[in-house]
């Protein structure tokens, strides 16, 4: 009973920081050239999906909760609704739980760089329907912006292609020296 204990307050804290380092990262965000300049990229999805390696796939969720409210409150938004952190927070467990669970199957470095590819593919797709559906209506409806739909093919379905396959090369290099303790520390059976 105690070890659980600790368990828990280890996985809370854990949690904590992680959040905090993927609100930092989220502050580091830059956009690309060639997409519009509403589009960032940012790091802050490798934390999180750390954090669903290891503790499983609520701890991703939370991670990704908690840096998007954080950010929220340190910047606000243009639209007083937090459209952008809802679609960012979307975005980060369509990538971060499709790899949780593709690599729980595979369990190698091919089995995550797949994961990591499954992760992409599904973050785009996703992030593309509901972009034309209901965050381009939502902006266009707060902000008077005009009909931005448009946009989804050419600028929003690549943009976050090229985003998860960045972040995907960023968090292979930190797995290759990670995966062991990833492994060991893992509260999750058969993570």
């Amino acid at each position: 009973m105690v070890k659980r204990k600790k368990l828990n307050v280890k996985a809370y804290v854990s949690i904590g920081m992680l959040s905090s380092v993927a609100y930092l990262l989220m502050l580091l965000n830059f956009p690309l050239p060639i997409f519009p300049n509403f589009l960032f990229v940012d790091f802050s999805d490798i934390p999180a999906l750390i954090a669903a390696l290891v503790f499983g796939p609520l701890a991703g969720i939370l991670v990704e909760l908690f840096k998007n409210i954080l950010n929220y409150i340190a910047t606000g938004s243009q639209t007083g609704v937090p459209v952008g952190h809802i679609a960012n927070f979307v975005a980060g467990i369509v990538f971060v739980l499709p790899t949780l669970f593709v690599y729980n199957r595979l369990k190698t470095r091919k089995g995550m760089t797949i994961a990591l590819v499954a992760g992409t593919v599904i973050m785009a797709v996703v992030m593309s329907i509901l972009n034309y559906i209901l965050i381009l209506p939502a902006y266009t409806l707060l902000m008077g912006f005009p009909d931005m739909r448009n946009l989804v093919v050419p600028a929003i379905l690549p943009f976050n292609i090229l985003k998860g396959i960045m972040m995907s090369v960023i968090f292979m290099l930190l797995f290759i020296r990670m995966q062991v303790w990833i492994n060991k520390f893992s509260v999750v059976k058969g993570a």
